[in-house]
């Protein structure tokens, strides 16, 4: 029998390795870290020949067995080498005490001769080297359909484009949007949107509660890695807005891919040493860099603000020959905590905030505003609300209702009045009171030139603009890309489905002209240099993707859906 602890490293550690790529032990979300009395050196990246020599620790056992010169190309790409515990044996499930009693272990014993335990050991380590493949059906198991053909019990997720031309009155556009080769003319400039959380690999691993329902292998970065851009090279969007970007994945190869696709990359990551943040990347050919707004909603003097959630502000000029506006594309993602709704409300309204002070043009209007993210809230919540109609009354709401997350709230405070303190410097029209205060000053000289009475005027509406209420404003007019719901059955749509929910939290909002198709009913509202949205990827519900064993799965490698829309800017 192994040491109790040896027993332990055989349950607990599963190694994966890439032929010839990498053996990245520390990839692996069920590795509990590096055990103090481990014989050897913590290894982040090892490379062709894999070389265990000989320890004292193994005693001649392990002399034996490193012997055999373990060497990556002897053996098939994405491999995995497990030690199991010897109470787990792969036949029959006997613990190996039980087996030497057995009278057929007894008879064979007694034919060859007694084994020793180091060869008993030794027999064991070598039974479970397996080498599965990444569709191998001990780890991907398979079924036949009625055709005879093979499908993989995970299967693939069927998403189709939804054309939007057919909803407008004139056939201009859908003639030109059909016919189009190219993305842009002389008066028209098409371009696309994604919104993605690609998980990132330290909060799998801090959260594999989340994940019980997956294979460990799809769980692993180096298998994962490959499906995300594989995903973000086929939906080919023009601009990407990621969440959950760990910091060196992305410096060391989410970036470099995509830079090799013709992208360039703005990041932003997390405060207080958090490992993941936001990217935004977008096409060179399409677009130019005006300026990058990173945003922190951490503020060291404000109690309310203590979390390191954070955003990221692009103001973005398309390549036209003509003058064109530009366009402002901001990335999120706010706190997850259900129960903490005026936390997620401040964080969004300093994000609405820095959006008024980059998106605002000479002429006082703003520009086209593109809003991602992961709002961790649901459709029809007051946060999703608010976003949608400019407005919100929080007056008696509770703190746990507010991003409809937590379906049960109860035993929670109401919501404060003010929900941030004066010092966090924004209004509660979620702009920069700075910049308020300037802008009213402006009008005010205004006002005197045309009216010899203004000053009376300002008088009495000095109070009434300087009482606080409960009403929060902004002054963007957001229209939601999705509906949420299925429009046959009203089955709502999902954009992540983990062991623990199925939800809509992901969204991308957008300023629509006023003569738009509105994905929902009431949402009317827009600019006159507005996008035109033509066309979005379907979202699933939550049964189609437990079909396909839920997310993450051996296809698709993040707990959320992308999100893809395409829009018209007219110039």
């Amino acid at each position: 029998m192994l040491p109790r602890h040896l027993q332990s490293l055989g349950r607990n550690w599963i190694a994966q390795f890439e032929i010839p790529q990498a053996f990245c032990r520390s990839s692996c979300p069920w590795w509990a870290g590096h055990s103090s009395w481990a014989p050897f050196q913590h290894i982040s990246a090892w490379h062709s020949p894999v070389d265990w020599r000989s320890r004292p620790f193994f005693g001649p056992l392990w002399n034996r067995f490193a012997s055999q010169s373990l060497h990556p190309y002897n053996v098939t790409q994405a491999s995995y080498i497990q030690m199991s515990s010897p109470n787990m044996e792969s036949k029959g499930e006997e613990p190996l005490t039980k087996k030497r009693k057995c009278k057929e272990h007894e008879t064979s014993e007694s034919n060859s001769g007694r084994s020793s335990p180091d060869d008993l050991i030794l027999n064991r380590l070598q039974e479970d080297i397996r080498v599965p493949l990444p569709h191998d059906a001990s780890v991907f198991p398979v079924s036949s359909n009625s055709e005879g053909e093979t499908t993989h019990s995970s299967g693939i997720v069927k998403r189709y484009w939804e054309d939007f031309c057919q909803h407008y009155r004139g056939t201009d556009l859908q003639t030109s949007y059909i016919n189009s080769e190219h993305l842009w003319n002389n008066k028209q400039f098409d371009f696309s949107v994604m919104s993605y959380n690609i998980l990132s690999q330290d909060l799998l691993e801090e959260n594999s509660r989340l994940y019980r329902h997956c294979r460990r292998p799809v769980l692993i970065w180096s298998y994962r890695l490959p499906n995300i851009l594989r995903e973000l090279k086929e939906l080919d969007a023009d601009v990407l807005c990621l969440q959950e970007v760990q910091e060196d994945h992305y410096r060391t190869q989410i970036k470099p891919s995509l830079e090799s696709l013709g992208y360039q990359c703005e990041y932003k990551m997390r405060t207080g040493r958090k490992p993941d943040g936001c990217a935004i990347c977008f096409k060179l050919c399409k677009f130019t860099l005006l300026s990058s707004n990173p945003v922190e909603f951490y503020r060291h003097d404000i109690p309310l603000l203590d979390r390191d959630n954070i955003g990221l502000v692009l103001l973005l000029q398309p390549r036209v020959q003509d003058i064109s506006p530009a366009i402002c594309v901001a990335n999120t993602h706010l706190l997850y905590n259900t129960k903490r709704g005026d936390i997620k409300l401040t964080q969004l309204a300093i994000l609405l905030a820095e959006i008024a002070g980059v998106a605002l043009q000479k002429d006082g209007s703003f520009c086209p505003i593109v809003l991602c993210g992961d709002f961790n809230s649901v459709p029809g919540s007051p946060l999703h609300s608010f976003i949608r109609e400019g407005k919100l009354n929080y007056e008696g709401l509770t703190i746990g209702k507010v991003s409809g997350q937590d379906r049960y709230p109860r035993g929670q405070r109401i919501l404060t009045i003010p929900i941030w303190p004066p010092s966090l410097g924004i209004s509660q029209n979620c702009v920069y009171v700075a910049v308020e205060k300037q802008n009213t000053e402006s009008t005010d000289v205004t006002g005197e030139l045309d009216n010899a009475n203004s000053e009376n005027t300002t008088e009495e509406t000095s109070p009434s603009t300087n009482k606080v209420t409960s009403n929060l404003q902004h002054h963007f007019s957001l229209s939601s890309v999705y509906s949420h719901y299925l429009p046959d059955s009203g089955i709502p749509e999902v954009t992540t489905c983990h062991s623990r929910s199925a939800v809509t939290v992901d969204y991308i909002f957008y300023s629509p002209v006023v003569a738009d198709f509105s994905p929902q009913p009431g949402e009317a509202r827009g600019v006159s240099k507005g996008l035109t949205l033509l066309g979005r990827l379907s979202l699933l519900t939550e049964q189609d993707l437990w079909r396909v064993n839920g997310l993450p799965n051996e296809n698709n490698s993040s707990d959320h859906l992308p999100l893809l829309a395409k829009f018209r800017l007219e110039l």
